[in-house]
């Protein structure tokens, strides 16, 4: 049989070369023992712990767990186990990471509990550190108007969205998450099939880029940019990962661009010519042609007029683009009654008649007076009558409406899309001005629509829809 002092020093040896730090303590924490290790690991000689106590060593905000801990192990009266992670401080003053790991069996040749400890400070530290990358990149999801969103390879789950997509889309997460292919729901019937084309060659290793409409709750209007990117292991696509950017202001400021563009193009060009070719003739004409000439001066001074009546709304237009656009409560009677009262001080040989209950809360940019004001003196101008009718009319639904109505000449179908938001920009733009351009702009900014109508006696009815202002809030 072995002698037990020789077992106990071979016991000892052993423990010496292990890596962990291995110590007994007694019921009240002080060390009985150390191994070698605490060398290596901590910076002390085994022979300075013994006697000092343990939870004198450990970090302030870490010692009351560690020392429940230990006091519920040894005190079980059947087997019992415990581990705790802590910070242990070194022979150079600085923390180490430890995690220990104790038992309550002991024997008198003990002399107290043995405390297996390994230095975990390099997990704790990458731990600590991947949680504050995780919390960043949630922070930043969370705050970014663009949507993040990554799914499965073949898009059967949803992986990961932030809350930018009830925002742009228009649906819940939660629907998402439960059918993870809904989201093509949100997306413009004329667009579904460009959108299912990327989504194939996203799952065969391909990115994409492209735009197209979305949320139906605003008629489409919404459009994105989205570049989508396979993430591929193993030559097999695990996962789609992408963003959504709303680009509907970038979108309507190309819009806005083309009309200037074509209205410099067309409508100005021709104006200037005819100013141009009017004074030339002037200038060649022979003293016998006076009348000529002043037909002529009066053609050039109509003209002149129209040029600068149209940069006069050049001009606002450009100011109306280029505010803040910011959609706020609003009293459309109220602006109704201001515009009606503008424009009957510069016809005053017109009969407008306005209908509005006391108050119609809706909410739009503030450049609303100038879009009515548009319409309404659109609708005395182009009346042949001498004494033209106008009637304006607001009601309050879900939201608030005000209706234009004229007997003058039916608005040309051109000039009818432009106010819908139906006339094509690649075509070139040869209405008379900028008035129903100001129109629409004004009330897209106020996420409302219009429509227009031809009168059964004749004339114009022009519906201008405004959202309530509960939509404000819930946007």
């Amino acid at each position: 049989m072995d002698n037990p002092t020789t077992s106990t020093a071979s016991l000892g040896l052993l423990l010496d070369h292990a890596q962990d730090k291995i110590s007994v303590l007694d019921d009240s924490g002080t060390f009985t023992y150390a191994n070698s290790a605490v060398r290596d690991l901590l910076g002390y000689e085994p022979g300075e712990l013994v006697g000092t106590n343990t939870f004198d060593y450990i970090h302030p905000d870490d010692v009351d767990a560690v020392r429940e801990r230990f006091a519920e192990t040894v005190a079980s009266d059947e087997y019992a186990t415990g581990s705790v992670e802590y910070r242990f401080r070194a022979a150079d003053g600085s923390w180490l990471w430890l995690e220990s790991r104790m038992s309550n069996v002991t024997d008198d040749a003990l002399d107290g509990y043995v405390v297996s400890s390994r230095d975990i400070t390099d997990r704790v530290t990458a731990e600590r550190e991947c949680d504050v990358i995780s919390k960043r990149l949630r922070e930043l999801s969370e705050t970014t108007s663009d949507v993040l969103w990554l799914f499965s390879g073949d898009w059967s789950e949803l992986l990961f969205v932030n809350p930018a997509y009830e925002t742009v889309l228009g649906q819940s997460i939660e629907s998402l998450e439960a059918d993870p292919t809904s989201f093509l729901d949100a997306v413009h019937p004329d667009d579904v099939a460009a959108v299912e084309d990327a989504m194939e060659c996203l799952s065969a290793g391909r990115s994409v880029e492209l735009e197209y409409r979305v949320n139906p709750q605003r008629d489409y209007n919404v459009w994105v940019w989205v570049q989508g990117e396979p993430i591929i292991e193993d030559d097999e696509v695990v996962r789609i990962a992408g963003f959504s950017r709303d680009i509907t202001d970038r979108r309507r400021r190309e819009r806005q661009l083309c009309v200037m563009d074509n209205l410099l193009r067309h409508n100005v060009r021709n104006d200037i010519g005819v100013i141009v070719g009017n004074a030339e003739l002037i200038e060649e004409s022979e003293g016998d042609a006076e009348l000529a000439d002043e037909e002529r001066a009066a053609v050039i001074r109509r003209t002149g007029s129209d040029l600068l009546e149209t940069a006069e709304k050049q001009r606002e237009v450009i100011q109306t683009l280029s505010g803040s656009s910011a959609v706020r409560p609003v009293d459309l009677a109220g602006i109704a009654t201001e515009s009606v009262e503008v424009v009957r001080d510069r016809y005053p040989e017109a009969s407008i008649t306005l209908s509005t209950p006391e108050t119609a809360p809706t909410c739009g940019v503030d450049e609303l007076e100038s879009a009515i004001v548009e319409l309404v003196e659109n609708a005395v101008t182009h009346n042949e009558a001498d004494e033209p009718s106008v009637t304006v009319t607001v009601s309050v639904d879900d939201g608030a409406t005000l209706v234009v109505e004229d007997e003058g000449v039916a608005i040309p179908s051109m000039e009818a899309d432009v106010l819908t938001g139906d006339h094509e920009m690649d075509a070139l733009y040869h209405s008379s001005g900028l008035g129903f351009w100001l129109v629409y702009w004004v009330v897209e900014l106020s996420d409302g629509s219009i429509s227009v109508d031809e009168r059964g006696a004749g004339g114009n009815r022009i519906r201008v829809s405004l959202p309530s202002q509960d939509a404000l809030s819930d946007g």
